[in-house]
């Protein structure tokens, strides 16, 4: 298993100070937000991704995973075969995309399966064509994906070469199966691991992340099951603390580092 983290709450920090930023939590790379308002992001990503993965390998380091915008989700769209491009030169092995939600609206729950089914054929064929895989977040609420039953009416019969399963410890703590059983499920395409936790609000307000232990994640069990597995994928820490300072949010990212690790030692 190689640690990385999600950038998403070193806003602010340019690649120089996310690279200083992983080297002190203590991961191997980088789960890369290429959103707006980061240093790489969908406008600049030909060049910027491919020079940020270099300045990243001369540290030591790596971009296993590009996480797109939420609105990622259309494999015509000329944005998103720059970026499919520019990962595939930067030497990115997944790129995660944006969220389909369930909407009665939009024909009901399987029409909206076979629809996300055709882009997922474009984005397939992307994925061959530029060499990145490309992943469905498990993510709580309304998503498409937001179990591993439920992702896997989205990525079943795909090669698992070109489409993955992105997993979530603490989305599928509130929204999953039982995490062995939910990782049994998607096993043939699991690509990445996201470790955090998540307590659940009552009702539909869904899940707040906490601190890694202090939450519904059945960490002993994910661990075990993972290494039964032998999985050799990227772990994202996601260290999703919204609120706190960017220094925090690196400090806190190196406690979570500390909890796995300690388990992993037992």
């Amino acid at each position: 298993m190689k640690y990385i983290m999600f950038t998403k709450h070193l806003q602010g920090l340019d690649v120089s100070g996310i690279i200083k930023a992983l080297q002190s939590v203590g991961v191997k790379g980088a789960d890369l937000c290429v959103r707006p308002g980061y240093p790489v992001n969908p406008e600049n990503a030909e060049t910027e991704l491919p020079a940020a993965a270099k300045r990243f390998a001369d540290e030591g380091l790596s971009i296993p995973l590009v996480t797109a915008p939420g609105d990622f989700l259309d494999p015509k769209q000329d944005e998103t075969t720059r970026v499919y491009a520019a990962a595939g030169e930067a030497g990115v092995e997944n790129i995660k995309l944006g969220y389909w939600h369930w909407s009665k609206e939009n024909g009901g729950y399987w029409t909206q399966v076979d629809f996300i089914r055709k882009q997922l054929e474009g984005f397939s064929a992307l994925s061959e064509k530029y060499g990145p895989r490309t992943c469905i977040h498990n993510h709580s609420g309304t998503s498409m994906g937001l179990n591993s039953c439920g992702v896997m009416n989205l990525v079943k019969g795909f090669d698992p070469r070109y489409v993955g399963v992105f997993a979530d410890t603490g989305h599928l703590s509130i929204v999953g199966e039982p995490i062995n059983m939910a990782l049994d499920i998607v096993k043939d395409y699991l690509a990445v691991m996201a470790f955090k936790d998540l307590m659940r609000y009552p009702g539909m307000g869904g899940g707040r992340v906490v601190r890694m232990g202090k939450g519904f994640v059945d960490w002993e069990t994910t661990l075990r099951t993972l290494k039964g597995m032998d999985f050799n994928g990227p772990i994202s820490f996601h260290s999703e603390y919204s609120g706190e300072p960017v220094d925090s949010v690196i400090d806190l990212a190196r406690i979570d580092v500390r909890f796995i690790n300690r388990l992993l030692e037992k």
